[in-house]
């Protein structure tokens, strides 16, 4: 809880809690969309494509009896670059850091070798915190399916069934969360559902329109970065440079005629009106930065600041 900028509250008793929930699982398993789920709006972007999340999120859920503070991680997967280590480091840390750790997988199928590693890695960290195994996606299910093979891999009794995109399990999920976490006061006020700062946003959804308008290995070779952010009585002034690693990327991201770029562009201004409740102008650019995942100086510019290795 040292971490994080607390705004104290008197309006909480001596049976209040709060803390930190680390959501993890590997990615696409539906993390960002769960949590978007239980705060009743959109703090985290949530595509199809895997490894959409990069960067610790907090997603803050008040009620009177509880603050549960979700921090949304990046899928915990094999790095093949800079960009997916601290990817890894995020997801890691976030466990050492959390009160209890949530385990989210995808249900609909069964477990994967990349399921079974992670369920070695948080048993780990589920010495020090309780875990909660959720068996999301049940809507994918056209009968009743069997979770031996899930549950199989952890001896936790906590679980609990879900279907994000439905809102479907929520109210269990909070019940069962809520008695696990530390007392303790809130660190948030109660009408605060995210910390992340207008640039970051706006930076998330022009990345997040990207990734849903393009395919192939582009949404991996994507960064946003926000030059200008002008905050004007009646309107938001934001400039946006979209980076790719390839000329040829490039190109994809343009369009024939600049008919990509515009549909990113319409699609992220809608998307900031309504998130910003102002009228938005908009400008994007394309810029070519060859092998930026691997440019440490360049990831701490756009906000892929490298966390330290933790020592048990």
């Amino acid at each position: 809880m040292d971490e994080l900028d607390s705004i104290f509250s008197d309006d909480w008793g001596e049976d209040h809690r709060s803390g930190l929930v680390a959501v993890v699982g590997r990615p696409n398993v539906g993390k960002s969309t769960l949590i978007n789920a239980v705060l009743g709006q959109k703090v985290a972007i949530a595509t199809s494509k895997p490894q959409t999340t990069r960067q610790r999120q907090l997603g803050i859920h008040t009620t009177g009896e509880a603050q549960i503070l979700f921090v949304d991680t990046p899928g915990i997967h094999q790095p093949k670059s800079l960009l997916g280590d601290y990817m890894l480091r995020v997801a890691h840390n976030a466990l050492r850091d959390a009160d209890v750790v949530l385990w989210i997988v995808d249900a609909s199928a069964p477990p994967r070798k990349a399921d079974r590693r992670i369920g070695e890695a948080i048993e780990h960290y589920a010495r020090r915190a309780p875990l909660v195994l959720c068996l999301n996606k049940c809507d994918l299910l056209d009968e009743p399916y069997e979770h031996d093979a899930w549950l199989a891999l952890s001896d936790t009794s906590r679980r609990v069934t879900t279907s994000a995109t439905e809102g479907r399990g929520i109210g269990d999920l909070l019940s069962l969360l809520t008695p696990l976490l530390p007392l303790g006061p809130r660190y948030y006020p109660a009408e605060q559902v995210s910390e992340s700062n207008l640039r970051f946003i706006a930076a998330e959804i022009v990345r997040e329109k990207v990734i849903e308008s393009t395919s192939a290995e582009i949404p991996h070779a994507v960064a946003v970065e926000i030059v200008q952010f002008e905050e004007r009585p009646d309107i938001s002034l934001i400039e946006a440079v979209i980076y790719v690693e390839r000329q040829s990327q490039k190109g994809i991201v343009i369009g024939k005629r600049g008919s990509m770029i515009k549909r990113i562009g319409v699609g992220a201004r809608a998307e900031l009106q309504q998130t910003l409740e102002t009228n938005v102008h908009l400008e994007t650019r394309v810029k070519v930065l060859k092998n930026w995942r691997s440019n440490e100086a360049f990831m701490r510019r756009v906000g892929y600041a490298l966390p330290k290795r933790k020592t048990e």
